[in-house]
């Protein structure tokens, strides 16, 4: 039987499968990276207690429910971020899967969603994005594109090009006028890794659309939360956000705003 005969349900079920397990080994990755600590060893634990976590308590969001969100030594709670970036995995690979089926890109862009999540959640909790994903990230996106369907290496390296350099220009001039640092420097390696995977046409997407929503969120949160101050807040969620959604979307939502305004 040719694999393009098995049923599309099915595949979608494996396809989701393999990004929930993608995305339990992320946790791993979000959990360590910031402390410097493998991610290969030792085997996964209960950050309360130490305990060793068996394989049949970390099947990825079943094992969650089964024990009822607590550790089974220690019967400390379990954070819901766990099967939340699982779900959040198996969802994306099988949006990516009904992109790109039977292509070499799924692979390409399951990597860099993967490395998307990795650094939203580190930057919401640590506000870094760990140089050991963005760089890396870039010179895997470049090499990625001469095998890729969707995108050639110029279109790649000039992403990088032009996503690391506007950015660096931002960031130097804000700094020049105002003598305080605006954007990070892993926020403008990130930028660059998009680039790298998504080719130069999704940045200004990328930045207009990360820069909209994270004003709109920073003043929320501003009046809710800080009392009318200044509160710091990770751009590399919405940076991660808006390149997913270019992916995605990109090419509906810019015709559609080209279409809105040519009428």
């Amino acid at each position: 039987m040719n694999i393009t005969d098995i049923p599309a349900a099915l595949i979608s079920t494996a396809v989701f499968l393999l990004g929930a397990a993608i995305g339990s080994f992320l946790n791993v990755c979000i959990y360590r990276l910031p402390l410097g600590r493998s991610i290969v060893t030792p085997g996964s634990a209960c950050p309360a207690c130490g305990h060793r976590i068996r394989w049949f308590e970390n099947i990825p969001i079943l094992s969650f429910l089964l024990l009822r969100a607590r550790c089974s030594a220690c019967n400390q709670p379990i954070s819901l971020r766990y099967p939340f970036v699982e779900l959040v995995m198996g969802i994306l690979a099988v949006f990516l899967w009904q992109k790109f089926p039977f292509q070499v890109d799924f692979f390409i862009y399951l990597t860099f969603c993967a490395a998307m999540v990795i650094i939203t959640f580190i930057d919401l909790d640590h506000m870094i994005i760990p140089d050991i994903i963005s760089l890396p990230g870039i010179a895997i996106g470049f090499a990625a594109s001469f095998i890729s369907n969707s995108m050639d290496w110029q279109q790649s390296l000039m992403g990088i090009l032009l996503g690391g350099g506007l950015f660096y220009a931002v960031a130097f001039i804000f700094c020049l006028v105002t003598k305080r640092e605006g954007l990070g420097g892993g926020d403008i390696k990130l930028l660059a890794m998009i680039g790298a995977f998504l080719g130069w046409q999704a940045i200004p997407f990328v930045i207009f659309l990360s820069a909209f929503v994270g004003a709109v969120v920073g003043l929320i949160y501003t009046r809710l939360y800080s009392k009318g101050e200044n509160a710091q807040i990770p751009y590399g969620p919405f940076l991660a956000g808006a390149a997913i959604c270019y992916l995605f979307y990109g090419q509906i939502i810019i015709m559609w705003y080209m279409n809105l305004f040519m009428l």
